[in-house]
């Protein structure tokens, strides 16, 4: 069975990531976001969402462990700060029903929902400027990166939260990383 750990940033959701992820079949724990990278024992990782600012030593950590990884808003900040991207105030702020295009049909995580997805996201800080290596995948009229990848690193990043009821194909987004982490696996 493939074993996905979330790194808990503090975020309101993070129970949530964890129940999904359990929903479609995967082992899963929560583990703090102080736990050495040494210690994880996974096919992958998700880097939650949560309140703080991007820091690029607390997702940076989890990056080169040689397993994929999806962050979710603040995850997806903290790995484009330690991967050289830049991570800004957004304009909009607070959370919202949003639609993003998907520019990427073919990106492994979130190219099943192309054209178009709805999700719930919040823009209080976001992603500038993706990362050297990095493609954007997706994009809103509220946010310019609402998602990228390194398909060459396995390293994957949504704005938004696909574990709400209020975002219409986040098991879709959960199912396509577990098959990005059993294929790495099996590589």
């Amino acid at each position: 069975m493939t074993r996905i750990v979330v790194v808990d940033n503090d975020g309101q959701f993070t129970h949530l990531e964890q129940r999904a992820l359990r929903d479609i079949g995967v082992e899963t724990e929560i583990v703090s976001n102080s736990t050495p990278a040494s210690e994880l024992d996974a096919d992958g990782i998700v880097l939650s969402g949560g309140p703080h600012s991007a820091d690029p030593e607390r997702g940076g950590r989890y990056l080169d462990l040689g397993v994929p990884v999806l962050g979710i808003c603040l995850g997806m900040q903290d790995m484009a700060a330690a991967c050289g991207g830049r991570v800004g105030s957004g304009e909009y702020g607070g959370y919202a029903d949003v639609t993003v295009t998907i520019e990427d049909p073919d990106d492994p995580v979130v190219g099943s929902l192309a054209p178009e997805t709805r999700v719930w996201a919040s823009h209080a800080d976001e992603v500038k400027e993706v990362p050297e290596g990095f493609t954007l995948t997706g994009s809103s009229d509220v946010c310019g990166v609402e998602s990228m990848s390194d398909t060459d690193r396995d390293l994957y990043g949504v704005q938004w939260h696909p574990e709400v009821a209020h975002t219409a194909e986040g098991e879709a987004v959960f199912e396509n990383f577990r098959a990005v982490c059993e294929r790495a696996s099996d590589g």
